[in-house]
């Protein structure tokens, strides 16, 4: 299926229409980071995803557009999290630390967290928009389209995606700006999914948009 340009959702926008938002989900030492408990995603995510994704934000701020990291963080004993999937256990069994404060439950530095950043966590869950105050922050803010990157795209970026279009909102995915494993089955999920639910774009092509467009505000 084709999708949308993501240039002709900007030029169909008035200079005064409600933002974009760009989510980073789970960029954050312990996931993406050198000491990742999750070696292949980290090594997949970082050959071209977090790169993508850095040089995307900074054009996203000078834009004006909401820049919100969505990190998952858990406690030493783990107490409240999940235990109710393969994913969970799988996950404990690796002994990541991902506590507050911690560089595993941090944004990665290369990407911030800006001043003028906003960070959000959750402690379980799939995605943050169940998980953290993603939608009602998006929508205090006039957010209407959010640009999904980080990982993982077989189950979190997944996960936003259909949650934030159950909600209302469109979403705009830079292939290369997300990352799953194996490389061949993300590729084939956002070929076979994702390009139904989102407007698939590249990280240059939407850099392009954002340094021609007027710059977003918040009233």
């Amino acid at each position: 299926m084709t999708s949308r340009p993501m240039a002709s959702i900007v030029a169909s926008s008035s200079a005064r229409s409600p933002p974009r938002g760009v989510s980073t989900q789970e960029c954050q030492g312990g996931i993406v980071g050198p000491d990742a408990g999750l070696r292949m995603l980290a090594d997949e995510a970082r050959r071209e995803a977090i790169p993508a994704i850095a040089r995307l934000l900074p054009v996203a701020r000078a834009a004006g557009v909401t820049v919100v990291h969505c990190v998952m963080q858990q406690r030493h004993d783990r107490r409240g999290a999940n235990t109710n999937a393969r994913l969970f256990a799988g996950a404990a069994a690796l002994d990541m630390d991902l506590s507050p404060g911690s560089p595993g439950g941090s944004v990665i530095p290369e990407l911030g967290p800006e001043l003028e950043d906003l960070v959000l966590t959750r402690t379980h869950g799939l995605g943050p928009m169940s998980g953290t105050d993603l939608d009602p922050i998006l929508r205090n803010l006039g957010v209407t389209t959010i640009v999904a990157t980080g990982v993982s795209v077989n189950i979190a970026i997944l996960n936003l995606v259909m949650d934030a279009v159950n909600l209302g909102y469109q979403v705009v995915l830079p292939r290369d700006a997300v990352a799953g494993v194996p490389t061949e089955y993300a590729s084939a999920l956002i070929d076979g999914t994702l390009s139904l639910l989102s407007t698939l774009t590249t990280t240059d092509q939407l850099i392009e948009t954002w340094r021609h467009a007027p710059k977003e505000t918040v009233e």
